[in-house]
């Protein structure tokens, strides 16, 4: 090699390493910031955790320095609030400081910002606005979301029955189920449980967010300048964005040749005709990168999570047999069997009401938040945190919080029944987030998961092979605590 090309590289690689070191130094030493385990340089504190074990390495550094805590992940700091009254204080109390989106550069990389997940100020506004209106106030052209929801639920039982008795693994037809709710809502058309594409979809979802909880996918999150350049997995990942952008973005076409506006069908044609109102608005945000990325956030915020926890409940109901009797008998007594479940049952349901809410709670599947940001430097419990620093306001800690939970580490329906066996609410039971940032698809995924069980045991008895108290309902190892175990069962017509 050349004396000279040696030299440069030489200048350019201590250069490189002296950036990153003052980087370090300000983002380690900034004043007044939470305390937290000691940092090291470029890396921070990923030697110290376990990046597929986050919520359990955070709880345990609570113990040690607060309810707020500093962890450095690579250069990155990142404050976690700790507790549902510090998640509150930030959240509720201070929302205008704690409500921006935090990067997620994993995300970024595919969405640059767009949609309304990822977004901030005016143009999360906007979609976040129309998003909730549309999926409350419209009822998506000739059915309402609770019949598309009823009539999904027939299908699944149709298809549990054509296991005629044999043990099987429900998470597939779980997730085929849910998502077919979505794109009735987003497409207005079902697909059959066999249609190939519909099949690859759902498919590339569910890795698209196992590489996401991966140690891999956790990595690109803190490097992602470095991995987005490396082989790997992770890589896997953008090819399948990739596909999924051509999948919506095809049906989006097929919705502009067809569309009729005194005929509005989904979300797609009411996106449409707010384009084309919008169209002479030079700062409108509703374009076609917005559309892609919504409709994504849609698809993964509304199966992923909801099929999630309906694969949970049916595990805890095989753990704890008595509860689904319970539950089948409250059915029995303000249903019947001769029609389908309906959302103004679950008023006169406080048992069933009070399982779900504790399945939500205890199934915990998005344990530390999505990341928000502070939108100027503030001072929050003593402690200075400056502007753009990365905050997890840790769900998990709020609904295993002792305080509100007498029980936080079990299943107990108790948590949601006062005296009188009367459903009663908690202030700590937020699955969803809080305050400004609240998951905007929350009533439909609670919808869901009250008609979709509710109809299951309507029709069905849950059988397996092991002994209740051989299950393990806790969350599956090396997941972030976000994946049910996998598990067969029997659905028996009842």
């Amino acid at each position: 090699m050349d004396f000279g090309v040696g030299v440069t590289l030489f200048l350019v690689f201590c250069t490189t390493c002296l950036i990153y070191l003052v980087t370090w130094i300000r983002n380690s030493k900034k004043k007044g910031m939470p305390p937290g385990p000691t940092s090291l340089p470029l890396i921070g504190n990923l030697l110290q955790l376990n990046l597929e074990e986050l919520p359990e390495q955070f709880t345990q550094l609570a113990k040690t320095y607060g309810t707020v805590f500093t962890v450095h992940l690579g250069t990155t700091p990142a404050v976690v609030l700790f507790g549902y009254d510090t998640i509150k204080e930030a959240l509720i109390d201070n929302a205008d400081v704690f409500s921006y989106r935090a990067k997620f550069p994993a995300l970024e990389l595919v969405f640059k910002n767009n949609g309304v997940l990822l977004s901030n100020g005016e143009k999360w506004k906007q979609l976040r606005r129309f998003c909730i209106s549309t999926l409350r106030n419209f009822g998506m052209g000739k059915k309402s979301i609770e019949e598309r929801i009823q009539e999904e639920a027939h299908f699944l039982g149709e298809e549990f029955k054509k296991q005629n008795g044999s043990p099987f693994d429900p998470s597939n037809l779980l997730s085929l189920a849910v998502g077919n709710i979505i794109c009735s809502v987003v497409f207005g058309q079902r697909f059959e449980y066999e249609d190939q594409k519909f099949l690859k979809l759902l498919k590339m979802m569910t890795e698209i967010l196992e590489i996401l909880n991966s140690q891999m996918g956790q990595l690109l999150n803190t490097f992602p300048k470095l991995f987005y350049r490396i082989p790997g997995s992770h890589q896997q990942m953008f090819r399948m964005f990739s596909k999924l952008h051509d999948f919506i973005m095809e049906k989006v076409k097929e919705h502009q040749e067809t569309l009729d506006e005194n005929n509005l069908r989904d979300f797609i044609d009411c996106y449409l005709i707010k384009m084309e109102q919008e169209k002479d608005n030079p700062n409108t945000e509703f374009n076609h990168e917005n559309l892609f990325a919504t409709i994504s956030n849609l698809f993964f915020g509304g199966t992923e999570t909801t099929t999630m926890t309906l694969r949970h409940g049916l595990r805890i109901f095989l753990k704890y047999p008595d509860i689904s009797r319970k539950i089948q008998e409250e059915i029995d007594l303000v249903v019947g069997l001769s029609r389908s479940p309906s959302v103004e049952d679950r008023i006169k349901m406080p048992y069933t009401d009070a399982v779900f809410h504790e399945i939500q709670r205890f199934a915990d599947i998005a344990p530390l938040n999505l990341p928000h940001t502070v939108n100027r430097t503030t001072t929050f419990r003593g402690h200075s945190i400056p502007q753009g620093t990365m905050v997890f306001p840790m769900l998990s800690s709020a609904l295993k919080d002792p305080k509100y939970f007498r029980n936080p580490e079990k299943f107990d329906p108790g948590h949601f029944l006062d005296d009188n066996g009367c459903f009663k609410k908690s202030e700590a039971f937020i699955p969803f987030s809080a305050g400004k940032r609240i998951c905007p698809g929350e009533g439909l995924a609670k919808m869901e998961i009250f008609l979709i069980i509710s109809s299951i045991l309507q029709k069905f008895n849950l059988k397996c092979n092991m002994d209740p108290s051989n299950i393990d309902i806790s969350p599956q190892p090396g997941s972030n605590g976000a994946i049910c175990r996998p598990y067969q069962l029997t659905f028996m017509s009842r």
